[in-house]
């Protein structure tokens, strides 16, 4: 039997018994678990006042006699030890011990709730005792009551922990990062952020470290005007190219401290020179052409735009050229051949990560661009009385949105994804801040445009394939349409493009006026130089026409051998498959030796690898055993 609780403070009874009680109820127990909570809530009748402690403190006092106490404290609301408290000590029997405490709905609720997101077991109970029970603990909250401010006290204590141990803890990052997302499903206001968020924008004087204050301020100012009608990214990177110019200014002009001092000979025409011969500071080689276009074009277009704007520190002439900046050369869409495009398919059909390899397809089948993909909403598919079914394609890099019409095939294809993703709360978008229900969801998130990118890596690997880039499955859309013979209008309207000009680079592909062309001037150069087409392989009686290395089919009278470069002949076999051939018991023979000779055929082109051969006479075959059939019947 315990000791009396005598020894406690008479504030400090009541724990002392609710304690004694919790431990009967868990059914362990011993001397040293008794005296050790006399001894704590002897010094500290109000708990609270030990969390006060230097965290090396807390640790050295809370040996295996205390623990069991200090855990009750925590797990009744009766102590509130800190984060970097928690982190250091392993709650190994947390979910255990928080079964029998005003914890344990919440733990479970969790536990269900990972559990309808997709998440494993294993999963699942280690984001319950790492990241929940802890929040629950420090916060002192139920678990619908966390929001964004608990999870970022979280986080800084995981910093704090790493900068105190001068050591990543990544793998705290990412159970809290998923946590999160699970606590927000849930109904608490807590919404989900990006995995590697930083706590605030960067300001646009990052970018601009190395430039006079002066010429700084300017350029800081221009980007603010900027900002209002352009997207932080856009304007991120026009920081960064006017950063060279900035940088090349101090070093060279160390005394030019405002642009409408600059001057086209000494200043500008020296820059360009220098952006030609610019290379990469990591690799040592050239940067790429559209680098050098996109440093010399942001530099105009701030010069520019401050003369329009009446600015005094504008240049009082233009001082920069279209002809300033290289022209970009002009490569054709990287369109994946028919033969990879199909294996590219069968590998995504056989991966196991259904709902990225879905996501791909789907991209494939439309013609979307990464980011289209990953943005699409839940209601995406919209029917059309009389047209069908269209694919909603939200706003994306041009700020324009269209409708995409859709196969029986692909609207499967997109019921398979519904399927796949996980349920839950909508989201909020990166973009426009708006909460909404998208189509990609994975663990309670959305799945980025990286995670896709892996699964194209790894089925172009499975393919044995070069590694391919996503956008190449939005050239191969636009390239079979283009070969199908999809008018300029069509096209452009089904990938979204705002100009002709950006649909015409697929017309350039496959020109139908220079196929033409070319077949005109063949034709006539065949005639004038003879056929060009290798002579047939001579055929004997003393040689088995079945078994020669041609292209062969039985008639009823003869047989017919071509070479493999002249292909099968239009005509063959075209009387056996009009429906006015007729035939009777009297040809029975001959019918049955035409098929005997087909089926050869057939396997003899099967084994030669001659797909479409081996399957005309195939059909051959089923029209025989039609005609033989009849014959019988009649």
């Amino acid at each position: 039997m315990p000791p009396a609780p005598m020894a406690v403070p008479a504030e400090a009874v009541d724990l002392y018994e609710a304690y004694l009680e919790w431990l009967a109820r868990r059914g362990v127990g011993n001397r040293t678990f008794y005296s050790g909570a006399r001894s704590f809530l002897g010094r500290f009748p109000d708990p609270q006042a030990w969390a006060g402690l230097p965290l090396a403190d807390r640790i050295g006092s809370a040996t295996s006699q205390i623990r069991p106490l200090v855990s009750f404290l925590m797990l009744h609301g009766h102590l509130r030890p800190g984060y970097d408290y928690l982190l250091e000590r392993r709650l190994h029997s947390v979910l255990r011990d928080g079964a029998v405490s005003p914890l344990g709905g919440d733990l479970a609720r969790f536990l269900a709730g990972a559990e309808a997101l997709g998440y494993s077991e294993r999963s699942r109970t280690g984001m319950a005792s790492e990241v929940a029970a802890r929040l629950l603990i420090q916060t002192g909250r139920p678990l619908g009551a966390i929001d964004n401010d608990d999870v970022a006290v979280f986080k800084t204590a995981i910093i704090e922990r790493e900068a105190r141990d001068r050591r990543p803890y990544k793998h705290y990052h990412q159970v809290l990062y998923a946590s999160s997302a699970v606590i927000y499903h849930l109904g608490a206001p807590a919404e989900p952020t990006a995995k590697h968020a930083m706590p605030g924008r960067w300001s646009w004087e990052r970018h601009l470290d190395g430039i006079d204050d002066a010429l700084r301020a300017s350029i800081v100012a221009y980007l603010e005007r900027c900002s209002a009608t352009l997207a932080r990214s856009t304007v991120s990177g026009t920081a960064s190219e006017l950063a060279h110019f900035g940088r090349y200014l101090a070093v060279h002009h160390p005394e030019l401290t405002s642009f409408a001092d600059l001057d086209r000979r000494r200043h500008v025409e020296p820059y360009l020179s220098a952006v030609a011969n610019s290379v990469n500071h990591r690799t040592g080689e050239p940067v790429a052409i559209s680098t050098r276009r996109s440093r010399v074009q942001a530099v105009g277009r701030m010069l520019e735009a401050m003369a329009e704007w009446g600015w005094d520190e504008a240049p009082t002439r233009r001082l920069v050229f279209e002809r300033d900046s290289p022209r970009l050369p002009r490569p054709l869409p990287r369109y994946l051949p028919i033969d990879a495009d199909r294996r590219l398919a069968e590998a995504l059909e056989a991966s196991p990560n259904r709902l990225r390899a879905d996501a791909l397809l789907l991209q494939r089948a439309c013609g979307l661009r990464i980011g289209e993909v990953v943005d699409l909403e839940l209601d995406c598919v919209h029917e059309v009385a009389g047209h069908g079914a269209w694919l909603k394609v939200p706003l994306g890099k041009l700020a324009t949105e269209r409708m995409v019409p859709l196969d029986e095939q692909t609207v499967e294809l997109l019921d398979r994804i519904v399927e796949h993703r996980s349920p839950g709360r909508p989201l909020r978008h990166p973009r426009t801040g708006k909460l909404v229900d998208f189509l990609l969801t994975h663990h309670g998130r959305r799945v980025n445009v990286d995670t896709l990118r892996a699964e194209l890596h790894r089925a172009a690997t499975d393919a044995g394939l070069d590694d391919i880039v996503p956008h190449q499955l939005r050239h191969t859309f636009a390239t079979a349409l283009v070969n199908a013979g999809c008018s300029l209008q069509a096209l452009m309207a089904m990938l979204g493009h705002t100009s002709a000009e950006m649909s015409l680079r697929y017309g350039r592909l496959f020109d139908s006026t220079v196929r033409a062309d070319y077949d005109l001037a063949l034709t006539l150069a065949k005639e004038r130089l003879g056929p060009v087409m290798p002579e047939p392989t001579p055929v004997t009686l003393d040689t088995d026409w079945r078994a020669a290395p041609l292209i062969k089919a039985r008639m009823a009278g003869g047989y017919c051998v071509r070479t493999l470069a002249q292909g099968a002949c239009t005509y063959t076999n075209i009387c056996e498959h009009c429906p006015n051939y007729r035939s009777n018991i009297t040809f029975l023979p001959i019918l049955l030796t035409q098929r005997a000779d087909a089926a050869a055929l057939a396997a003899d082109a099967e084994e030669r690898g001659w797909g479409d051969e081996a399957a005309r006479h195939r059909r051959l075959i089923e029209r025989i055993d039609t005609l033989i059939a009849r014959t019988g019947t009649e």
